[in-house]
């Protein structure tokens, strides 16, 4: 091994021993790598501005914006209150509320800790204070969290889509099965666990109640709506459907749910600034980082490897699982795809591979890997939120990551699941 490929070894794994954050340590391991090289330090400026330079990813900020707003206009509350006047009545009722919950928040922001930040607090509450144990409600919390960047919109497929170029109006779509399926497998654990712990559930309510709360959830549900609508019809871009979001979500605010003011935007306008630096950091880093990766030949010379091992679809699609389940339980979702998806990118098209069922199932894969051990942020999230130690909330996980895992062998190999609603409208 040459000095400075040891050198970007040693510094990257140090790094990652320390607990750094995944964007220094993909960024000085890089540097050090150009340093005794003897290139110019003004190349890892240009080569991370050059990952940034995409106008596909105007649309994290805008989503991220989205978001924001949407949990400060309170929206989420009459979500909740919908979601409960639909489900709350089954045994497990309130653990039913928390996930279709998630899956009509997932609608509209597209992320996973908007979800858990936004939902989390009022979801692990509800059902604490009906008598549901505190690690329950935080596994439940945590794993309907995911759903988030698999219901369109998403950011992660916003990600993808920047790097491997397919078509993100497509990857939206394409996630729409897929999230309900996970819904789905996630209620029927809600109501196993319910009927063996014999946690309560609400009284059925009358449809004139159920139809009150539908009213008042009513422009929120018209949010992916709008989104969708407006980009099978040519209105706008995918790009542009995140800043219509952003304006619905200020106008619901603003003038619907008079619950924004004039003063409040500063404070928004602030933590989506630091989020999103947050993101673009990962994705700078990560680019330079696969600048590095590229000079040394390694996404070649794993491609030859990969193909050497088997040239069946199939077992290739086995082979990136496994991968990404493992790479999820230890590195940031964005910086994952952006390094390791340009060396399975040519395997992929080589096999014959859909572009978007493999975006689909690799942001399916990946959102898993956020409730794994040892770095499940989601978990680490939920758990916060809860006060409980991590490890009991790991072991109230165990069935939802089963059932998830069921759910993501689903998509691998039937195809149709991920497919189907693209080819459908076209």
């Amino acid at each position: 091994m040459n000095l400075p490929l040891f050198a970007f070894a040693a510094v990257l794994i140090l790094l990652f021993l320390l607990k750094a954050p995944i964007w220094a340590s993909l960024l000085f391991s890089s540097a050090s790598y150009l340093v005794l090289s003897g290139e110019q330090l003004t190349l890892v400026a240009r080569k991370c501005v050059a990952g940034m330079d995409n106008f596909l990813l105007m649309a994290i900020p805008m989503f991220i914006l989205a978001a924001e707003l949407m949990n400060h206009c309170g929206i989420t509350t009459y979500l909740f209150r919908f979601a409960d006047s639909l489900v709350g009545w089954i045994p497990g009722g309130m653990a039913h509320t928390n996930v279709l919950s998630s899956m009509l928040f997932a609608g509209m922001s597209g992320s996973s800790a908007a979800d858990a930040a936004g939902l989390g607090t009022m979801e692990i509450k509800a059902m604490t204070d009906q008598g549901y144990d505190k690690p329950f409600s935080a596994a439940v919390t945590a794993a309907s969290s995911i759903i988030g960047p698999i219901i369109p919109p998403s950011i992660p497929m916003v990600v993808y889509s920047s790097i491997a170029g397919a078509s993100i109006g497509k990857l939206f779509l394409g996630g729409a099965i897929p999230g309900v399926l996970m819904g789905g497998s996630m209620i029927a654990i809600c109501y196993a666990t319910a009927k063996r712990r014999g946690y309560p559930r609400s009284e059925r309510l009358e449809l004139r109640a159920v139809c009150k709360s539908f009213v008042q959830a009513i422009p929120g549900l018209m949010a992916p709506a709008i989104l969708l609508g407006g980009i099978y019809t040519g209105i706008f871009t995918p790009t542009e459907a995140a800043s219509v979001a952003a304006v619905y979500a200020l106008l619901l605010g603003a003038l619907f749910y008079r619950s924004i003011r004039l003063s409040d935007l500063g404070r928004i306008l602030i933590s989506t600034a630091v989020n999103t630096a947050i993101v673009c950091f990962v994705i700078g880093a990560a680019t330079l980082f696969g600048f590095v990766l590229t000079a040394e030949q390694i996404p070649l010379r794993l491609t030859e490897g990969l193909l050497s091992i088997s040239r069946s679809p199939y077992v290739m699609l086995l082979i990136f699982n496994i991968l990404f389940l493992i790479l999820g339980c230890f590195m940031e979702l964005n910086a994952t795809m952006l390094i390791f998806l340009p060396i399975i990118l040519p395997v992929a098209q080589g096999l014959g591979i859909d572009l978007v069922h493999l975006g689909v199932v690799m942001v399916a894969n990946l959102m898993i890997g956020t409730l794994t051990p040892p770095f499940g942020m989601m978990t680490y999230v939920a758990a916060g939120i809860a006060k409980v130690p991590l490890h009991a909330v790991f072991r109230e996980l165990l069935p939802f990551l089963l059932a998830l895992a069921a759910v993501l062998v689903l998509i691998t190999y039937v195809p149709g699941l991920v497919l189907w609603l693209p080819g459908l409208l076209g």
